[in-house]
């Protein structure tokens, strides 16, 4: 029988947390043994109580677990999962682990619809279709009611290896079913990723230089390289409150990470062409750039893949 553990990090963002665990309880989960774990990366202790409280008063009566990991210091997005990642192998024998954004909300169909999807040994990773969070859409103007919740955030990733972008195919459509056909896909977003025990052994965890972003991408490729498929599952539905964890686009948070991560991931795997634009680029923006951009590129050059509390980064929060 199938063990599924679903992996979530919480900084400070104990309402998303809880609203994510809530769609939880709604999941089908026949047929297989479940496990939630959530990892707290070194949360103010009022966000930490409430989870730690909410999941005390829910645990009586579950058929599954409701596992809180404290961390003394935040590990990011990377280091978390990986500390979740380790709990759910050796800890309760998982058979597959589903990496979950606290910031979603997920359809009842959801593990069903990804297990599904991932039955064929060539499959290393599976990820699902991504909605805007009704409400939470770049530009929720453009659209009539009945369309709000029904806007699409990701439905597969591509990468343009010429300019080193990761992008999101059909961010900002309606969903009219054009994203509907199981297919492989570039790149799994780190919102949702399923991840098989046999693919974690051969492949690896997460890169935890990057601590935040591109992590995703990284590790798709690095899955492709060991032989296996990375697959998009439209039926596999979440709702996603973009960004309701770092800060919002735009943020500092934002600006020095995909920065900084950038570098890290094209000067990994891109063609020759593309890294030398991009350390041209890195260059000019070191002279014209926005303050965390210049300090992510500067930690690059240096070799500084900062991994600890964000404490170092007073600002890059604000």
């Amino acid at each position: 029988m199938n063990h599924i553990s679903l992996i979530t990090i919480n900084f400070n963002s104990h309402s998303h947390t809880i609203k994510l665990l809530q769609s939880i309880e709604e999941i089908e989960k026949k047929d297989m043994k479940f496990s939630v774990i959530i990892v707290d990366n070194a949360s103010v202790k009022k966000s930490v109580d409430i989870i730690r409280e909410y999941i005390n008063k829910q645990q009586k009566g579950k058929s599954y677990d409701l596992i809180l990991l404290e961390n003394k210091e935040n590990i990011g997005f990377s280091g978390g999962n990986n500390k979740g990642i380790l709990y759910a192998l050796h800890k309760l024998q998982s058979t597959h682990v589903l990496l979950i954004n606290n910031d979603t909300i997920l359809d009842k169909k959801i593990l069903i619809e990804l297990l599904n999807c991932s039955e064929a040994s060539s499959i290393g990773i599976v990820t699902s279709k991504i909605y805007f969070a009704k409400g939470h859409e770049f530009y929720k103007n453009r659209y009539n009611n009945k369309e709000l919740g029904n806007i699409l955030w990701y439905a597969g990733g591509i990468i343009d290896w010429k300019n080193m972008v990761g992008m999101h195919r059909g961010v900002d459509e309606v969903d009219n079913q054009q994203y509907d056909k199981v297919e492989d896909t570039d790149f799994a977003s780190g919102c949702c990723i399923l991840i098989k025990k046999e693919i974690l052994e051969k492949v690896g965890m997460l890169d935890e230089r990057f601590f935040l972003y591109y992590e995703d991408s990284d590790y798709s490729i690095r899955v492709k390289k060991s032989g296996y498929r990375v697959i998009y599952c439209p039926k596999a539905i979440m709702w996603h409150n973009n960004a309701g964890s770092t800060g919002g686009s735009g943020s500092n948070l934002q600006d020095y990470y995909i920065t900084r991560n950038r570098l890290l991931f094209g000067m990994q795997y891109a063609p020759l062409r593309t890294k030398v634009a991009l350390l041209k680029e890195a260059i000019k923006l070191l002279f014209s750039g926005r303050q965390w951009q210049k300090k992510g590129i500067l930690d690059f050059f240096r070799g500084e893949f900062f991994k600890g509390s964000f404490k170092s980064f007073p600002e890059i929060i604000k």
